[in-house]
């Protein structure tokens, strides 16, 4: 155990993998159906899987297969998911900034912010304090307007605010109601409280904790929290009024709402296609232009050390810095007066590009082992498991047997993928007392 606690890169995966397996031979059980019978190894491994990855796309009718006890498996999977993520992530950085020397351990120190190199438990007590006070405060509000204007018996009001709510924080997809929340897409008192909550936690600790803690000076904020904070903000603003756009005289999706109601719905649906992966919306009947833009934001997904998966914000607004740097001929890459190192822009690259190639060969392979599939709809269910957001265009519950172990690959690679290629690239840090000459091929 010691060993694997100085080697996180190892511990996380492992333990993902373990709440995976136990989950899926709970699930397999009789009583976990509405039916009583067993269910399907692949079927129990798929929703195991995406529950622990906080994922939220289903081979099967969530509401209707599964009764009470699967259920509150499923929801007991997203919540150890979502915080074994939060864990994992704190260990990771905590244990990696030891291992970086001196200069690079102030430099991560500068990033967190908030916490000691070694404060483990105070960091960890404060994820988990964060976790279950957003969680309650959603529950409260949503189980409220439930049992008032909905007239749910206190019972279900409280169950289905509690089912819905861990699922927005922890940024898993999974809902009690076969249409996702589009009954609720115009009730700013269910679809607001699950917006906000699902984009909390897609921040992640670091860029939330030192938001909160400097509010009145944005300034001073460090690089990594500027870039999570303010491209969120920016993914959000520009994806809502794409698709309120896009979908303003659709009337399969919002062309038959009022104007505020097709403003909430837009805004809504845009705040979980990001990371939480409800459908506020029908997703398999928006319009053909609005596919690329939920592609998109579901490949960026949220912040780091979130429950969000993805490249992450700030991995994506770091490549675009760099872009924009190269364009005008600059030297460095700056972020709000600080130069951003060479090292970190390395490490954005692998990670986009190894990203793009896990997206293009996982739909090359869902094409390849599915009849009569659309390339569109392919690259939305793989990008959707990749980065762990869950949205679906109908596709996921046709899918052979082969295809679905693609998705379920998918998914746990893009919930521990990410997480464990940046620290083992920053374990693998290596300084040389000497280096070649330079030369510059031709590029372009």
């Amino acid at each position: 155990m010691r060993r694997l606690l100085r080697k996180p890169v190892r511990l996380v995966p492992l333990g993902f993998l373990a709440v995976i397996l136990v989950g899926t031979g709970l699930l397999m059980l009789p009583w976990a159906t509405s039916e009583q019978r067993y269910t399907p190894f692949v079927t129990a491994l798929f929703t195991a899987t995406s529950a622990v990855s906080v994922t939220g796309m289903a081979v099967t009718d969530t509401p209707n297969y599964w009764n009470d006890f699967g259920l509150v498996m499923i929801t007991v999977l997203t919540q150890i998911g979502g915080l074994g993520i939060l864990t994992g992530a704190s260990l990771v950085i905590l244990v990696v900034s030891r291992r970086l020397g001196l200069r690079n351990r102030l430099l991560v120190q500068a990033e967190t912010a908030e916490f000691g190199l070694g404060d483990l438990r105070r960091l960890l007590l404060r994820i988990a304090a964060t976790v279950f006070a957003t969680e309650v405060l959603m529950t409260v509000l949503v189980a409220a307007r439930f049992r008032l204007a909905y007239e749910y018996t206190p019972g279900r009001a409280i169950w289905s605010a509690v089912f819905h709510s861990v699922q927005a924080f922890n940024n898993g997809g999974f809902s009690l109601y076969t249409d996702g929340l589009v009954a609720f897409s115009r009730d700013p008192w269910v679809a607001l409280p699950l917006s906000l909550g699902a984009i909390v936690g897609g921040l992640g600790f670091p860029a939330l904790f030192e938001a909160v803690r400097e509010w009145r000076q944005p300034s001073h904020w460090a690089v990594a929290t500027k870039l999570t904070v303010w491209g969120s903000l920016v993914l959000i603003v520009g994806g809502f009024g794409y698709l309120l756009l896009a979908e303003w005289g659709n009337p399969y999706t919002i062309g038959t709402y009022d104007a505020p109601g097709k403003v909430l719905a837009s805004f809504t649906q845009i705040a979980l296609s990001r990371t939480g992966g409800f459908d506020v919306v029908n997703v398999d009947r928006l319009t053909e232009e609005s596919y690329p833009m939920l592609i998109g934001l579901m490949f960026v997904g949220g912040g780091s050390a979130s429950t969000a998966g993805g490249i992450k914000v700030s991995t994506f607004f770091l490549l675009a810095f760099a872009i924009w740097a190269e364009l005008r001929g600059e030297p460095d890459t700056t972020v709000g007066r600080r130069r951003v190192s060479s090292a970190s822009q390395r490490q954005a690259v692998t990670v986009a590009l190894l990203s793009v190639a896990l997206v293009a060969g996982g739909t090359v392979a869902l094409i390849a082992m599915t009849a009569n599939v659309r390339v569109y709809a392919a690259l939305f269910e793989v990008t959707s498991a990749f980065s762990t957001t869950g949205l679906t265009v109908g596709l996921t519950q046709q899918l052979p047997p082969p295809a679905q172990y693609v998705l379920i690959a998918l998914m746990y690679i893009g919930r521990v993928g990410p997480l464990t290629l940046g620290s083992a690239i920053a374990l693998n840090t290596r300084r040389r007392l000497y280096r070649y000459p330079e030369e510059q091929p031709i590029v372009g």
